[in-house]
């Protein structure tokens, strides 16, 4: 799409030179034949280049009237790009370091007075990946750090994202973390992972000390049959998978009970749309504060959803009962610590009431409704008196 609005004007002129001006082919002299200019955006100017260019005049050399643009001219920017390779790395570490959206990068960029259109932000993500896949696919750095490095422990892995689709094979290293291999295969049979292994053996410029893999039968009989004498170790993320299981389905269903005793938040905030005094504030903020919670899905087995739900509303609670203290009266619930308790939590197989360990209101075992209409008449009580 053509550009609508004019280029910004130029703050910088940067003139860019050939440092070798004799050809690599023929060693003769290369003459300056013209000057190009091109205009660079980076996140601090807008750079006028001027290019001086240079050719081999000798009509025998492979060379002759190919132009010969300065070194530098790369670490400026791409070839036919308009903007610099600290806009593109910007852009990139803002969306896979900070996870912005492209209206977000669009607006971090804006901010920063650069001229740049969101369907532009798009494209430079593009040129990112690629600049990212090209440093990794560099098999010269591979080859050199894997050297510095000594050995390679090979993890091997697949990756099918559709039902229909080939299976992506990947093959890295586990101490480096580089890929050392990548294939889509329509199927796992042995020789062909067997051929994969084989292909990264002979590439390696180091010997390979372990394996690390799944449980799959093909998998190992593949690493048997090329790596004979290295040692295999399967993975052991599926057995701490299956040992997370039940305490995954425990603490989903704690979230599930505590969820039942903050329900009725969005009639407190119909009723609170037409005020602005400062009570209603604080009232929209606690709201805001459950809806947060609620909405934290956590990192099971390692971080617990419905432990953190328990942790945040605990917090929640103990801040509302501190404004009703300092507010010169008591909170509208009585026993309200104990409603959050984690005994208030009923097993799979103990109904609908909660535990005959509870006291206060909470142990009476009424249906669930009743407690639903009970609780969100209280909360609303509450947030009328504040």
């Amino acid at each position: 799409m053509a550009r609508r609005t004019k280029r910004p004007p130029i703050t910088r002129t940067v003139e860019l030179a050939p440092v070798c001006r004799q050809c690599s082919s023929c060693g003769g002299t290369l003459w300056v034949v013209y000057q190009n200019q091109r205009t660079i955006t980076t996140l601090d100017d807008v750079c006028r280049l001027t290019l001086t260019v240079v050719r081999c005049h000798n009509p025998q050399c492979r060379h002759y009237h190919r132009p010969y643009r300065p070194e530098e001219e790369g670490g400026w920017a791409v070839p036919h790009g308009e903007f610099g390779l600290d806009v593109i790395a910007h852009v990139g570490a803002l969306r896979y370091t900070h996870h912005r959206s492209v209206p977000e990068i669009h607006q971090v960029l804006r901010e920063r007075h650069v001229a740049i259109a969101p369907r532009t932000v798009t494209d430079l993500l593009a040129r990112y990946d690629e600049l990212v896949a090209l440093h990794l696919a560099d098999q010269t750095r591979l080859k050199q750090r894997l050297t510095d490095q000594g050995h390679v422990i090979l993890a091997i892995d697949g990756l099918q994202p559709y039902k229909d689709q080939d299976v992506l094979w990947v093959l890295r290293d586990c101490l480096s973390g580089e890929v050392l291999l990548a294939r889509s295969l329509d199927s796992a049979r042995e020789a062909d992972l067997a051929d994969l292994l084989r292909a990264v053996k002979s590439a390696l410029p180091v010997p390979i000390h372990a394996v690390i893999s799944d449980g799959q039968r093909t998998i190992r009989t593949a690493v048997q049959s090329v790596l004979p004498d290295v040692p295999h170790q399967l993975c052991q993320f599926h057995y701490l998978k299956e040992a997370a299981k039940p305490i995954v389905e425990a603490d989903h269903h704690a979230k599930t009970q505590l969820k039942k005793y903050v329900r009725g938040i969005r009639p407190i905030e119909r009723a609170l749309e037409q005020r602005d005094d400062p009570d209603a504030e604080v009232s929209r903020a606690y709201c805001l504060a459950v809806r947060s919670a609620l909405s934290d899905t956590g990192h099971p087995p390692l971080r617990a959803p419905g432990l953190a739900l328990h942790d945040r509303l605990t917090a929640i609670q103990a801040s509302l009962a501190r404004v009703g203290e300092k507010r010169g009266f008591p909170t509208s619930w009585p026993n309200s610590n104990a409603c959050w308790g984690l005994d208030c939590l009923r097993s799979p197989s103990t109904g609908t009431g909660c535990g005959s360990r509870m006291t206060g209101w909470c142990a009476a075992r009424t249906s669930w409704r009743t407690t639903r209409r009970r609780m969100g008449r209280r909360w609303k009580a509450s947030i009328g008196s504040c």
